[in-house]
């Protein structure tokens, strides 16, 4: 049985230099194929690095002096480098030198086993990079002899062999937090009518058909819930301002571990019939109290104005 994740996590990460990552201006991924190089850098996106995959190696001063030159948005990239580059890549180690000598730079090297390597290679089905006619285990015996002098010039060794993507973003986002300007969750509120169907994106779903309906009230049926007056009368009822508390008090509990779980976005999903009276009136009040708690929210109603 596989190591509990906090002690993988503890014996994953190798660091040569004194610098601490999180001083880096400049985080440059690299590595061998299937080793997790895009969970990494999706993960520092989700901290606010600015990240670019695959840029060329004769544009990474450039690339560099941009990030060195920039405003506030621009003080941390990632960048990742990898065996696509073919012969380019006997000329990085010496590029990198220099680089550091302009900006702080960190290189992170991405591996992991043989056997993790090729399992991941065949759950994805994809032949290796390095195609011709070598085998996946030939092309990653291979990629590692030729990323070997990276390898020896490398910051950081990040050993992903016992860790899931879903560890390997906790991983990353722990480690490389500590200065980056991570942005907060974003919560998408959604209202909708069950006529209509599931919003196929929803992460939560709460239905509100239990509530009283303003639908039957001859007055309030061609209004929406976006008119007071509609408002008024879904949250005059105690039912409904205890949904509001309830439902309030679950999420708040819930998006901290979101969070921890790297998710940087999460929609929660109001229903009622024809997702026009209740759902709107819920979901608007949903998103205020969330927005009092200091939350990041977007509201959005799909089928406010389809017909009745």
């Amino acid at each position: 049985m596989p190591p509990p994740a906090s002690r993988r996590q503890a014996t994953s990460l190798k660091t040569r230099r004194r610098r601490s990552p999180a001083e880096a201006q400049l985080l440059v991924i690299t590595g061998l194929s299937g080793s997790g190089k895009g969970t990494t850098l999706r993960a520092l996106e989700d901290l606010g690095y600015y990240c670019v995959d695959h840029l060329p190696i004769s544009l990474i001063p450039t690339f560099a002096e941009l990030i060195a030159r920039g405003g506030e948005e621009a003080q941390r990239a990632a960048l990742v480098v990898d065996i696509r580059e073919g012969e380019a890549l006997e000329e990085f180690p010496a590029l990198f030198e220099r680089l550091r000598q302009r900006l702080p730079a960190t290189l992170v090297f991405v591996e992991a086993s043989d056997d993790a390597l090729l399992r991941r290679f065949s759950e994805t089905r994809r032949p290796h990079p390095l195609g011709g006619d070598l085998t996946v285990p030939e092309g990653i015996r291979r990629e590692r002899s030729l990323l070997k002098p990276i390898r020896s010039a490398a910051d950081i060794l990040l050993d992903t062999t016992r860790f899931t993507p879903h560890e390997l973003r906790r991983f990353v986002s722990e480690r490389f937090a500590v200065r980056a300007r991570r942005q907060p969750l974003l919560v998408s509120v959604v209202s909708f009518g069950y006529r209509y169907g599931l919003p196929p994106d929803a992460d939560l779903v709460f239905d509100a058909r239990c509530l009283p309906n303003p639908n039957f009230v001859p007055a309030l049926k061609p209004l929406t819930g976006l008119h007071r007056r509609v408002s008024r009368y879904v949250l005059s009822f105690p039912q409904s301002r205890e949904f509001v508390r309830r439902v309030g008090a679950l999420v708040a509990d819930l998006l901290p571990h979101y969070e921890r779980e790297g998710k940087s976005y999460l929609t929660i999903a109001i229903g009622c019939t024809g997702g026009r009276h209740r759902s709107v009136t819920l979901a608007g009040a949903m998103a205020r109290r969330l927005r009092s708690g200091g939350r990041r929210v977007k509201i959005t109603h799909r089928d406010v104005h389809k017909a009745s």
